[in-house]
């Protein structure tokens, strides 16, 4: 299988103008024959906290209809960083597109401290299932906890994707602790990060795949868009920046 995860420069609070950056690096991967895409933390609006509740969207709003389409058209399964609208409150959300399937969502558990003014926990781990691999998702601080990738394990998770919004420190925390996940569970990690300035910080990219092994088979600069794919039988990675 191949497996992809993008990395974007979004624009501020700027939905329609972050779309048409996602179909540019969708359209390439699926020149690159990917089965999966997966992009940054909250991509589809930038890492705003302060303007997430103004542009919070249910999962089923037609303004993604797009990725649907596009799913269905290439068998690709496509992950969407976006704040969603709940009965409990605003989620830090991955809205996923599979081929000719009900959309699925997926909230982040576990929220940093600076993000309760404006966010409630998600409730509930899935597990993607393509071309028969098990999928876990995980955003950001989560992804960090080594709960987290202990509870996926537990339910049966082979390859573990983690949506970010990350500053240079939380990367340096990122390459120690996600190769050691890799090796500790036997299963390939990887971190899908933007670039540029959003929220209070700088977001440095540097998207990167291990190994099962915890070895780093791929990474992006920290300045580019593009995406990283990973051939799961060969352990090989493709870099591509727009």
């Amino acid at each position: 299988m191949k497996i992809s995860v993008a990395q974007t420069k979004p624009i501020k609070g700027d939905i329609p103008a972050n779309i048409e950056t996602h179909k540019k690096l969708i359209a390439l991967a699926i020149l690159h024959n990917a089965d999966t895409i997966f992009f940054p933390e909250l991509s589809i609006t930038g890492y705003e906290p302060e303007l997430a509740k103004e542009l919070a969207k249910n999962q089923d709003d037609r303004e993604f209809d797009d990725f649907q389409e596009i799913s269905n058209k290439h068998k690709i399964t496509i992950g969407i960083g976006m704040p969603t609208k709940t009965n409990s409150g605003i989620k830090i959300s991955m809205i996923i597109f599979q081929p000719d399937t009900p959309r699925q969502i997926y909230s982040k558990q576990q929220l940093h401290s600076d993000e309760f003014p404006y966010f409630v926990n998600g409730e509930k781990q899935i597990i993607l299932k393509v071309d028969n691999k098990k999928i876990a998702p995980a955003i950001c601080y989560e992804s960090l906890q080594t709960d987290h990738s202990e509870n996926v394990n537990k339910l049966g998770a082979e390859i573990y994707v983690t949506s970010v919004a990350k500053s240079q420190n939380g990367i340096d925390k990122a390459m120690l602790h996600y190769p050691a996940v890799a090796m500790k569970f036997s299963m390939p990690v990887l971190m899908s990060n933007c670039v540029g300035y959003c929220d209070n910080f700088q977001s440095v990219g540097k998207s990167s795949v291990w190994t099962k092994q915890g070895i780093l088979a791929g990474q992006l600069n920290e300045k580019c868009e593009g995406i990283l794919i990973f051939d799961t039988e060969t352990e090989e990675a493709i870099e591509q920046t727009i």
